[in-house]
């Protein structure tokens, strides 16, 4: 009795299971794997793609990323901030306008150091 109330909760674990491991199946199958030296080339990323895992690399590629994460997940705490300006009143706006100074301090403080330069 108790059982049948939950059949749709394991309907609904079943397809979501489903629909996530169909396209991989499916993938594998249907998608051609010919791998050529086009394909294996370093992308992006600045070494071959399949040396040792622990082979030197350049560590602009780190900072970089690092970098990016900092500032990428700065930039979300503007949206929720965006939309509750209006409740938070003045004391939220000159938090985030703080915040957002402190982000540009940090911004300049990288460029000036030289972060961002390519060699």
């Amino acid at each position: 009795m108790y059982l049948s109330e939950y059949s749709v909760i394991l309907i609904f674990f079943v397809l979501a299971i489903g629909l996530g491991v169909a396209p991989l199946i499916i993938n594998c199958i249907l998608a051609p794997n010919k791998p050529d030296a086009n394909k294996n080339s370093p992308y992006e990323c600045g070494f071959d793609a399949f040396s040792d895992a622990r082979a030197p690399f350049d560590i602009k590629f780190y900072l970089v990323a690092i970098l990016f994460i900092m500032f990428d997940l700065e930039t979300a705490f503007l949206f929720p901030w965006g939309v509750s300006l209006q409740s938070i009143g003045s004391n939220g706006f000159w938090a985030m306008v703080v915040f957002l100074a402190i982000l540009v301090a940090g911004f300049i403080f990288e460029w000036k150091q030289g972060a961002l330069e390519w060699e």
